[in-house]
C-alpha cells in the first residue's frame, strides 16, 4: 500500500527546484516546520536521504534524490492532468504550464510568443526550462516539462512533433575584407568549413543539423578545425565578430548583428541548409485544458 502523500511530494518537488526549503513552504504556504516534518516523513517511507540540508534552509539533491525527483515531478504533473480532465475550471490555472526550449526558440522566439500569450491569456502561468535539444527531450521524457521547443527530431523517442518554422543555419564570419571578398565572389558556407571554427554544444539541434548536413555531402569531419565549443550563441557572435573563427549559426540568432554590421552570413550552398523548429510533447501525454489552449495558440501564432 501507498503510504506518501502528495503534499510530501510536492514539498520534495518544490525544496528540489528551488534549491531551498523555506522558499519550498512559502510556496506551498506551509510553515517550515510542517515542510520539514513532510519532508522527513516521506524520506522514512521511501528509506532513503533525498536531500542533503545546509544552512539557511538551503538544500540539494543527494543521488537518490537526483533518481527520484524526475517521478515525483511526473505524478504531480499526473495528477494535474486529472484534476483539469475532470473539467473543473477552477483548477484551470492552479499549476503552471511547465515547458522548455533549446537555446534558439528559447532565446530567439519565446520572449516575442509568450508575451503575445501572457496577453491573450492573463489567467496561465508558465515555467521554462532551458537546454539543447537533447536535454529537453530528455525533460521530456522524465515528465519534467511536459511541452519543449526543438531544433531537431530525436531518434527513436516516442515524441509527437508539431512543426513551427523554418530556420536556416548560416555559415557567420567576421567582417573583414577577407571574408568581404569572398562573398562578393558567391562562396557558400560549405567551403569555409575548414576554418578556425567556434562551435555549438555537442546535443545541440545546430550541431545535430551540421553534422547530418557534413554525412550528406560527404564532408569528413575530422578536417574542421574546432577552436572551441560554447552553448551561447552570442557568446560565439561576439567571438566571431572579433575574429575569433567562423560558426555555423541559426539565421533567427545573427539576424541583428548581421544588420549592425559585426558579422558577416554565408548559405551553406544553392539550396541553403535548413531545419525545422518544433513544439513537441511525449507521445501518448494526456494534454491538460491549460495545455491544448497553448497549443492551439501557438499553431495560430505560427499559421499552422
Amino acid at each position: 500500500m501507498v503510504e506518501y502523500t502528495l503534499r510530501q511530494l510536492e514539498v520534495f518537488t518544490a525544496a528540489a527546484e528551488q534549491e531551498s526549503l523555506t522558499r519550498a513552504a512559502e510556496l506551498l504556504h506551509l510553515t517550515q516546520s510542517t515542510a520539514s516534518t513532510h519532508l522527513r516523513s516521506l524520506e522514512q517511507i521511501l528509506g532513503v536521504t533525498l536531500l542533503l540540508r545546509r544552512g539557511q534552509g538551503g538544500v540539494s539533491l543527494t543521488e537518490d534524490g537526483l533518481r527520484l525527483y524526475p517521478l515525483s515531478k511526473s505524478i504531480l504533473s499526473q495528477c494535474q492532468t486529472l484534476t483539469d480532465a475532470a473539467g473543473d475550471p477552477r483548477n484551470l490555472s492552479s499549476l503552471p504550464l511547465l515547458l522548455g526550449a533549446s537555446t534558439v526558440p528559447g532565446q530567439y522566439m519565446l520572449p516575442e510568443l509568450m508575451s503575445a500569450f501572457c496577453q491573450r491569456h492573463p489567467q496561465l502561468r508558465y515555467e521554462l526550462r532551458h537546454g539543447d535539444s537533447a536535454q529537453i527531450h530528455r525533460l521530456l521524457q522524465d515528465g519534467q516539462v511536459r511541452l519543449g521547443f526543438v531544433g531537431s527530431r530525436a531518434d527513436g523517442e516516442k515524441m509527437v512533433y508539431y512543426p513551427l518554422l523554418q530556420d536556416e543555419l548560416v555559415m557567420v564570419t567576421p567582417h573583414t575584407a577577407r571574408y568581404q571578398a569572398l562573398q562578393r565572389r558567391g562562396a557558400w558556407g560549405h567551403e569555409l568549413l575548414g576554418e578556425p571554427t567556434i562551435a555549438r554544444e555537442q546535443g545541440s539541434g545546430t550541431d545535430r543539423s551540421l553534422q547530418q548536413y557534413m554525412a550528406r555531402i560527404g564532408y569528413d569531419t575530422q578536417k574542421l578545425h574546432i577552436v572551441a565549443r560554447l552553448e551561447d550563441p552570442e557568446a560565439i557572435k561576439r567571438m566571431v565578430a572579433q575574429g575569433a573563427g567562423v560558426s555555423v549559426l541559426s539565421a533567427l540568432s545573427v539576424r541583428q548583428a548581421q544588420e549592425d554590421g559585426r558579422v558577416l552570413s554565408f548559405s551553406m550552398d544553392e539550396k541553403g541548409l535548413r531545419r525545422t523548429i518544433y513544439l513537441a510533447h511525449r507521445q501518448g501525454l494526456n494534454l491538460t485544458a491549460a495545455e491544448k489552449q497553448f497549443l492551439s495558440f501557438v499553431q495560430g501564432y505560427y499559421h499552422i
